[in-house]
């Protein structure tokens, strides 16, 4: 806010003292004026005025005197009103500029702010999933194959596949928790797909997916645009109170699209200018691919996010089906 009120104070001072140059050499052609018309009507009073051809030039000097007088009154004014204008205009800019950076500059405290939550808050639960739930299983296995005698051990060994079961289960959803390895392995649209699925079938929602798009993005587009979504579909199964939902991606050859709307509650009394903490990092992930996202009401009644950024390709798409096949 200090630096902003600086910023503006330098910018009057510097617009002010344009505008006093400006005047001031209006007001110094206007003085020479008039003093080019006072030495040339005294000249003529001096030399010419018992001629009646002395009073006629001086006639004429005192005319054109009063016109370029008045021209230079014009000028002056229409100088002041350009110098005036402009500076009012420049202000005003540079006043919304520096508003959007200071707007830009708490959503990104926010978004900092938050995924330093998000990252403890993970941590955490991933610390309490493997010892309440890893740790204890793989301790009471290890505490059986130590008690039960070799002759047992395939009376029990359903016992123990179980319980290998559970723990890779839980491994698993840890490792889908950070991030899901179908989206580094097969792409975008296979990890919307899955992740849509998977949304479906735990909030009871119908959602409808299109897509024109099976290739390879960056790495950075294809992370945020699932994280966006992800984002998204939480924010409708929360808030939203919808029953259907549509997510479409498509692409051109330079440009990729997303837009995810639902036929709930709509905008409302929602304040886009006091957007949520999802909110804000959905627009700091599009910021970050050099994109734009929109809200607003969509075809089905409800909110509707559209997130719209270049296109970039997978640098070494070789490399990635490497990793895909050997992590299959």
């Amino acid at each position: 806010m200090m630096a902003r009120h600086a910023a503006l104070r330098i910018m009057m001072v510097g617009f002010g003292l344009v505008v006093l140059l400006v005047l001031s050499a209006a007001h110094i052609g206007y003085q020479g004026s008039r003093s080019i018309q006072s030495l040339a009507q005294q000249l003529v009073r001096e030399h010419l005025l018992t001629n009646e051809k002395g009073s006629e030039l001086e006639a004429s000097i005192e005319r054109q005197s009063e016109e370029l007088l008045n021209e230079l009154e014009g000028v002056l004014a229409t100088c002041f009103v350009l110098a005036f204008g402009c500076a009012t205009l420049t202000i005003v800019f540079i006043t919304r500029t520096l508003r959007r950076l200071e707007w830009q500059t708490e959503e990104l405290n926010r978004v900092s702010w938050n995924m330093l939550e998000d990252q403890e808050r993970v941590a955490r639960r991933f610390s309490h999933e493997m010892h309440d739930e890893l740790g204890q299983a793989l301790t009471g296995l290890k505490g059986m194959a130590k008690r039960l005698p070799a002759a047992e051990f395939e009376v029990r060994r359903k016992e123990f596949v179980e319980i290998l079961d559970e723990v890779l289960t839980g491994v698993r959803e840890l490792s889908q928790l950070l991030r899901p390895v179908i989206l580094d392995d097969f792409g975008l649209d296979a990890g919307l797909r899955w992740l849509i699925e998977r949304f479906a079938q735990r909030t009871q929602i119908d959602v409808e997916y299109n897509s024109n798009y099976a290739g390879r993005a960056s790495d950075a587009i294809e992370t945020h645009l699932f994280r966006i979504t992800q984002e998204a579909l939480t924010n409708i199964a929360r808030h939203s109170g919808a029953t259907r939902a549509r997510v479409k991606l498509e692409a051109t050859r330079t440009t990729i699209r997303l837009r995810i709307e639902d036929n709930g509650r709509g905008l409302g009394g929602h304040d886009l200018n006091q957007p949520s903490l999802g909110m804000v990092g959905m627009r700091a992930r599009a910021r970050h691919l050099d994109g734009i996202l929109v809200v607003d009401t969509g075809e089905l009644g409800g909110v509707r996010i559209l997130v719209e950024a270049p296109l970039k390709e997978a640098e070494d798409s070789a490399e990635q089906k490497d990793t895909s096949v050997a992590g299959g």
